[in-house]
This record gives C-alpha cells, structure tokens and sequence, in this order.
C-alpha cells in the first residue's frame, strides 16, 4: 500500500511511530554511553573507591562517638563520598560528548535518523546509573547509621538527596561545556575554574552567606556540638529545589545549543529557570527570627524544651532526642558515686543536657559551667572520650559543690576527683589518656570536660597513675576513709598521695601553695 493509498488514521500513526523509534534509539545510546563510561579509568577507580570505602565504614566496626551518631548529622556527611566521581564524569562526560567530533564521525551521524539533540539528551542520560548507584550508596550508609542501637534525631531526605543531585548536575554541566566549547581541553580547565568559583562562595561575609548555598555542597560541620533536629535550620528542601533546577537549566541548554528548536524545550529551559532562581531565593533567606528565638531558647533556658526522668537518686534532663540515653548518663553517675565518700555517695544529682545553638552548626562556643549546686552538664555527643569527660564533670560537681569551681581545682582535690571519674572503669589507663587534651599518661595535662576542664600537674599525674594501678577496692576504701580531708579546700598533693598510700611526688607545688 502506497502512501497516497493510506487511511487518515494510518498516515497519521507513522510520526508517532518515528518518534518511538527515535527515543527507542536514545535509550539504546544512553546504555551504549554510560556502559563506555565504565572503560574510563577516572570514573571507574573513583567508583570503586567510593563504594568500596563507603562499605568498609558501614561493616567496620564502630566505637567511641561513631557508634552514637546524630541522623541530623549524618544525613549530611553522605554529601562528601560522591565528590570525586563527580568531577571524574564531568570530565569523561565531556571527552565522550566530543567524541564524534575528534575523530571526524559527525558527518555520519549526520545522516542518522536521530537528531543531534536526541543525541545530546542520550549523553546526559547516560549519568543516571551512577546517579543511581551513588544513591543506593547514601542510601545504605544513611540506613546503617540510623539502625546503630545508640542513633538519635531524624535525618532529612532532601539532604539524603544532595549527592546523587551533585553526580547528575556533575555530568548535564560536561555536556553542556562540550556542546559551547568542543575542545578536549575545556573539561580540565573547567576543573579549575569550578574549584576557585566554589572557594569563592564559600568564603561569603557574614553579609552574604547567602552566596555559598549557591555551591552544590554546603558543608556544615561544628566538632563542638551536635544540634537537635529542629533547630538545625538548614533550608535543605530549597537547596534541592535549586539542584533539581539546575541540573534541568544546564541538561535543556546542552539540547538547545545541539540544535533543538522543539517549543517543548524552550518552555522546558524556560521552566527550569523559574525553579532554579525559585530555589536559589527560597534558601537565601538565612535564620529566621523564629529559629533564632528557638535556639536562643534551647541555649539559655534548655529546660522549657527538655523532660526529666529519674533513675535512682538523681533526675536527668534531655532534650526528647536524647531521652533514651539518660540510662547511659545515670550508669556514669552511679559509677562515680560508689567510690565516692561520706554524703557524696548518696547526694542527689541534677543532670542537665546543654547544647550552645545560638550560632549554628558553624559555632563551636564553649558553654559556661553551672553556678548552681550540684547541677552537671552533658551535652549532645557521646561515646569515645564524652564518657570518661562527663564522669570527670561528675567527680568535680562532687568534690567541689558546683561546676564553676571545677576550674579553681589544682590542689590535691584533683587527685581525688580523677580517681572518683576513673576508678571504676573496666579500663581506667585508657580512659586516663583519652580525657587528657594531649593523651598523654605522664606529665602535666588538660583535662577534658563539658564545660570547664582540670589541669593536672606532673605529680597528681603520677599519684592518679599509681592508684588506678593498685586494687580498686583498697583504694576505694581509703578514700572513703579519709573523704573530709581529701576534698578539703587547700589540701596539698603531697598530703592526698600520704593519706592514700602512695609514693609522695617530689618537689611538687600546687597552686594553693604559690
């Protein structure tokens, strides 16, 4: 049958027949191109390391503060892993986008049936494995934190959603670069360019921190504390919001520049736009008057946010993330009590979580100690280190009265005070080098705490070394024995290391007798 001969409906069934086939042709390609990706040796080491190590993290096993990760934290620390396999497609995306052109086949793909655009589109599409996989990735590793037994808060899926947002725009953006400039030495030099461009947003002033959420990843990380998930303040939704739209502006302009003058695309491009410059002015708003008053709040006066339970003798206050780790905290308390003498042993405690919010994930203030009587703080990290230091805060809250006086300790007290936060431990030598700034055992040391610390000089070092050597529970005894004189104010070292029983340090000087 001609042509000519064809029934209305059939003649018009054959564009929409061509056009099946035209996009049966870009799927085809788009498997052809990312399976070439893989021959690549940029983009293939990148990939197995990120996997590879990301695994390694997920199945090692896990200790200290790794094993009580904040999800509102770790949400975040998925964004990092995908950085190298990005910049590795950028730059092979690109070289496979100008293929054709170095090696002299565009006249034959000319006289191809698929349009130079279709074929643009089949090069951008040859990145959604990776996008897939890398969010397979974030996926398990966000999965595999928050199934850990000491995982609080709740993480955000638009931040879940950065990394594989970053490898798509990674690859729209190499063949865009490939479509304005065909030139093989573009992508290095694009390198470059987006490393500085990124620094420079980055170090925005205080008046335009806006400009770094223009980066596809806004690292904030603060080593000092970890916030609730409410006062995070993040507009992780926005900055999704401009990803997706970027990716969409950069992937449209690539099949424009290529040649296609489908109004589909231009209104398309034109859409884009209005959703990037959407999400771009949607998350520059900076903290609200709100949020600054919430965490404002949680600073100051944590106790209208937090619930109180008690366990024993003493209450513990959380804010309602961390109300499941109060056991945790009491089991400290208890340690330090039992080696503790006269009405210590049995003084009611108020343990009091406390979190510096007021500047941000990016602030890391310290928090001034307590003046009120037997108050201690913890704050929101645990695990590694925060354990041994919130017993040593429980042991000077103990010996001293309040925590504003744990700093005043450098007579003999601070013998007494680390044995009380140490004594009981299953491993105290350890625990005697990891609460120490240096992790050092010998010598004179800071010693970490919530809030203010201890310094210990090189004797009480060595008297608090020899009597976590000896048996706890003659130890134990003795400083039950001799409690009223050994936290007495003024008391000399040389007189604690007498009444105990161990060798007194020579030439030894607190400060009470400077």
């Amino acid at each position: 049958m001609s042509l000519a001969t064809k029934t209305p409906a059939e003649t018009a069934a054959v564009p929409e027949d061509d056009q099946r086939r035209s996009w049966a042709a870009v799927f085809a390609l788009a498997r052809f191109e990312a399976r070439d990706l893989l021959r690549y040796i940029p983009v293939l080491v990148t990939l197995v390391l990120y996997v590879g190590y990301t695994a390694w993290t997920l199945f090692d096993s896990k200790e200290g503060m790794d094993a009580f990760p904040a999800l509102q934290d770790a949400d975040r620390h998925t964004q990092a892993g995908p950085l190298l396999l990005g910049i590795a497609l950028f730059v092979c995306v690109n070289r496979c986008t100008l293929r054709s052109r170095k090696r002299g086949t565009d006249r034959q793909f000319d006289v191809l049936v698929m349009e130079p655009w279709r074929r643009t589109v089949a090069h951008v599409l040859s990145v959604v494995p990776f996008v897939a996989v890398t969010a397979l990735v974030v996926l398990g590793e966000f999965t595999r934190q928050a199934l850990r037994a000491g995982a609080v808060g709740h993480g955000s899926l638009a931040e879940l959603a950065v990394g594989p947002l970053y490898v798509l725009l990674c690859g729209a953006f190499g063949v865009l670069l490939a479509r304005l400039v065909p030139s093989t030495f573009a992508a290095p030099v694009g390198v470059v360019g987006l490393f500085v461009f990124s620094v420079f947003l980055s170090t925005g002033t205080d008046d335009a921190q806006w400009t770094r959420w223009l980066s596809p990843i806004v690292s904030e990380t603060s080593g000092g504390t970890v916030l609730p998930s409410d006062l995070v303040g993040r507009p992780a939704a926005w900055h999704a919001l401009y990803l997706t739209g970027l990716i969409l502006l950069l992937a449209l302009a690539a099949v424009l520049a290529s040649g296609g003058r489908v109004l589909s695309l231009k209104a398309g491009a034109a859409g884009a736009l209005a959703l990037t410059l959407a999400g771009a002015v949607g998350q520059s708003a900076g903290v609200s008057p709100e949020l600054a008053a919430a965490r404002e709040q949680a600073t100051v006066s944590p106790q209208r946010d937090q619930s109180c339970v008690r366990h024993g003798g003493s209450t513990y206050c959380a804010f309602p993330e961390w109300t499941g780790r109060t056991g945790a905290w009491a089991g400290v308390v208890d340690r330090v009590q039992s080696l503790a003498g006269g009405t210590a042993a049995r003084q009611p405690l108020l343990v009091r979580q406390r979190v510096e919010a007021r500047y941000g994930l990016d602030g890391d203030a310290a928090m001034e100690p307590l003046t009120t009587p037997h108050q201690v703080t913890v704050d929101t990290r645990w695990g590694g280190n925060r354990v041994p230091a919130f017993a040593v805060a429980v042991a000077y809250v103990l010996v001293a009265g309040d925590e504003s006086k744990g700093s005043e300790l450098c007579d003999g007290r601070v013998v007494t005070a680390m044995w009380l936060a140490l004594g009981a431990d299953a491993h105290p030598m350890a625990d005697l080098a990891n609460v120490r700034i240096d992790d050092s055992v010998t010598g004179s040391g800071s010693v970490l705490a919530p809030t203010s610390g201890l310094s210990m000089s090189a004797g009480q070092t060595d008297v608090v070394r020899e009597l976590l050597g000896r048996p706890r529970g003659e130890v134990t005894a003795s400083v039950k024995r001799h409690w009223a004189e050994l936290t007495r104010s003024g008391v000399s070292t040389d007189r604690v290391a007498r009444m105990l029983g161990t060798e007194v340090p020579k030439g030894e000087r607190d400060c009470a007798q400077e």
